[in-house]
Parts: structure tokens; sequence; C-alpha cells
């Protein structure tokens, strides 16, 4: 059996790609014939009202497909990649206890990482950093060299962000900082993962329509609603893209338009990044989503026939 968390008796598909490459409607395409339930693999649609902003499924996309991990905690409340991965292990437990197979859909590699592959995610502790925070940075990187080597190799010593969690583990758990990546250049977890490959001039109109429709479908009375609520410092945190640029216009600093074209950068800068961490990762299989009809029936094909070899393997 692999080493990896999802072994051959647990089957797992996927569904990944950048942002505005049309995953939820091929995932809503394919999960029936698939006898799936879709697991959202995202950083941002755990938070409540936040649903404009983050495409989240519609009520109507979550009738039609039961769909899991929406609406866990409050904008602005902690929510690690740690627990994330730990309520998508137990909702992936209860799909296949009701003999559904798991979809798992989204835009992060790092969260579908932390879902399906063997990562250990270290703990925090507030007081701890708040203590080494008040050293020099100079002190912190010999502590650390010192230390673990390893990590202070890798790390660059200007970062005193990174230099200070990597003493801030070492001090809470009494390891090494570097044991804790052990497990990110293994991709040995068995998973049928399909990728969205889109062209780039297809992608980039795909963007603009996402923006522009999601200023149509009300994002500024969202994040209205949400100001008022006391959200401010959860929307404009760097992942919070169309947050951000939102509040800006509400507060009078852009216009209309400069809103727009300033989320459309965000989110092109948002899928340079999130393509990096897909072409590490061997187990997906690319398919042409230029056309959403043709590439759905391609990936159900991909879907069935995998499980069917699965099956024939058990």
């Amino acid at each position: 059996m692999s080493s990896g968390v999802l072994g051959p008796a647990a089957p797992a598909l996927a569904l990944v790609g950048p942002t505005a490459s049309g995953k939820t409607a091929i995932s809503l395409a394919v999960a029936p014939g698939a006898g799936a339930e879709i697991v959202c693999v995202d950083s941002m649609t755990v938070y409540r009202g936040m649903d404009v902003g983050t495409a989240k499924p519609s009520p109507a996309d979550r009738a039609r497909v039961p769909h899991h991990l929406l609406d866990l905690c409050d904008p602005g409340e902690a929510f690690s990649v740690a627990e994330f991965q730990r309520a998508a292990r137990s909702a992936l437990a209860a799909i296949r206890a009701r003999g559904r197979v798991p979809l798992l859909v989204g835009g992060s590699g790092l969260y579908l990482r932390a879902v399906v592959d063997d990562l250990e995610f270290p703990p925090a502790d507030p007081e701890v950093r708040a203590r080494l925070a008040r050293e020099e940075t100079g002190a912190l990187v010999g502590r650390l060299r010192s230390k673990d080597p390893g990590a202070a190799e890798k790390i660059d010593p200007a970062n005193r962000r990174r230099v200070l969690r990597a003493l801030e583990v070492i001090e809470i758990t009494g390891r090494p900082f570097s044991s804790f990546r052990r497990g990110w250049a293994c991709y040995d977890a068995p998973l049928t993962c399909a990728g969205r490959a889109v062209p780039r001039e297809v992608l980039l109109r795909r963007i603009e329509a996402r923006v522009r429709g999601m200023i149509a479908r009300g994002l500024l009375e969202e994040v209205a609603g949400l100001l008022a609520r006391g959200y401010r410092a959860a929307l404009t945190a760097p992942k919070a893209i169309g947050y951000r640029e939102a509040i800006a216009h509400l507060d009078g600093a852009t216009t209309a338009e400069e809103m727009v074209e300033e989320t459309i950068r965000a989110t092109r800068r948002l899928v340079g990044r999130q393509m990096t961490w897909f072409r590490r990762d061997p187990r997906i299989r690319w398919f042409d989503a230029s056309d959403i009809g043709r590439a759905a029936e391609a990936i159900g094909a991909y879907y069935g026939s995998s499980m069917e070899a699965r099956a024939c393997g058990s």
C-alpha cells in the first residue's frame, strides 16, 4: 500500500485548476455520474458571508450536488490549513461511509495536498512568538543556525517572519522545524486528479468576465454588509482578492473601473501562484478546458475509467 494518506481502498477524485477555469461547472456536470459529493478545497469559501467575492457555489448548486467545507467560520476567525486538513479528512470519511465518492474541487494546491498527502503542520503559540519577536533578527538567525541548520540553510536570513516561525515551532514541539517538511516532496497518495488547462488568452477573458460578473451580482453590497458587521481587517487581508479592492472603492480611494482593473491584476497574479503549485504535482492529468462541455465529457470519462480500474483491482 502507498505510504500516502489515501490508500487503494479509499478512492478520491479531484478537479483542480486556476481561478476562472470553470471548475464549478465541470464539477456539477461530472459529480452525479461518479456518485460523488463535492469537497470544496479553498481557503476562502470556508468563511460565512463571503459568497459573491469567492464565487461560492450557489444554493441551487448545493441542492443539486452535496457540497462540503463551506461556511465553517466567520470572517476574521482564525482557520488554519491544519484545521482545514482535519475538517476535510472528516468529511471524506463521512462521504465514504455513505457509499459515495469524494470529489475534491478547488484552486489551492496547498489545501489539496493537505487533504490527500501525508503533510504535517506544526502548531503555533502567539505568546512564544511575541517573546521571540522582542529579539534582534541577527540573534534569532544565529539561534536558528545552531538549533536547526537544515532550516537555516533554506530560510532567507532577511525573512524575519520565517525565522521567527521556525524558532517558535522548535520551542513548542522540541523538534527541528525542518522535520515538518519531510512529506512535501512525496506525491505518493493515489489520486485521480483532473486539471483544467485553459489557453492564456481564454483565461484572461474569463478572469475579466468573472470580476465584472461579481460586481453585477452584488459584490459591493456584500462588502458593505460585512464592513457594517466589523470585518474590515479580514476583508483587507492579502488573500481576500476582490474584497480589499472593493473596500478601497467604497472608501473613495479608487473609481469603479480602477477597482475592476486592480481586481483583475490581483487575480492574474493569483493564477500564476496557483499554477506554480499545480505544476509540481505529477498526479494531475491536464484537460483542455476551452470548451466546458467537451472538458466535462472527457473528465467524466477519465473518472469513470479510473474507478472501473480500481474496482477491478480491488
